[in-house]
């Protein structure tokens, strides 16, 4: 199966720094729920992690309930060793290495944000309604609080999303406007929308609920590999 996926040039040229964004998976039935749906989609995405070099780290994602908290890891231990799911948040936030964040969007936006400077990384899942409750906001205070980080340094990317006239909030905007008001220098908008290409898109709202995820995925190097 040819399994289809793109990459950033922002976060590319960070040299630590892994990612990937998957595209709609061919012959993959998506009429299910998500839980279904994400299940049938684990093995291409693994194999997507493998083809970035990352599919032997313990990849952590979050419940994703629309809101604007945001799960922290600060310090490896025992607890890292496994894939892990935190509940009633929608957002990670970190600073090791060799540990994949993910988050699943079918229309709303994933945010990736990294800080070259600290090694400390954060990915959102951000629509509508958790950008009205400043979930991005929220991942960057704590990437300043937790792990010293400064916003000036740090690098956000933003990925396919659904946008106007698909849908009547331009929420895109309105993340990369909290990000700068915030001090971030370096935004940086994919301007895709997922509603325009079903081809290579999943999308909840121009499918009618009945369809598939994408998933983002971050991580960081070890700096002794390079």
């Amino acid at each position: 199966m040819h399994l289809i996926f793109e990459q950033f040039r922002a976060l590319s040229e960070i040299e630590i720094c892994r990612h990937v964004f998957t595209h709609r998976i061919p012959g993959v039935d998506v009429s299910s729920n998500k839980a279904e749906v994400v299940s049938r989609l684990d093995a291409a995405h693994k194999e997507i992690r493998n083809m970035i070099g990352i599919g032997g780290w313990p990849l952590f994602t979050a419940q994703q309930v629309h809101g604007n908290k945001i799960a922290v890891i600060d310090k490896a231990g025992s607890t890292l060793r496994a894939d892990r799911e935190f509940p009633a948040c929608d957002g990670i936030v970190i600073n090791q290495h060799g540990i994949a964040l993910g988050i699943y969007v079918a229309d709303c936006c994933a945010v990736y944000i990294v800080d070259p400077k600290t090694d400390a990384i954060g990915l959102v899942h951000s629509g509508r309604k958790g950008t009205e409750l400043g979930v991005v906001t929220n991942a960057i205070k704590q990437m300043i609080e937790r792990f010293g980080s400064d916003p000036a340094h740090m690098f956000v990317q933003l990925s396919p999303c659904i946008r106007p006239p698909h849908y009547e909030i331009d929420f895109a905007a309105e993340i990369m406007r909290q990000c700068r008001a915030l001090g971030v220098q370096h935004i940086h908008d994919s301007g895709t929308c997922t509603a325009c290409d079903l081809a290579r898109y999943y999308s909840y709202r121009a499918e009618k609920g009945k369809t598939g995820r994408m998933l983002a995925v971050i991580g960081l190097d070890s700096p002794v590999l390079h």
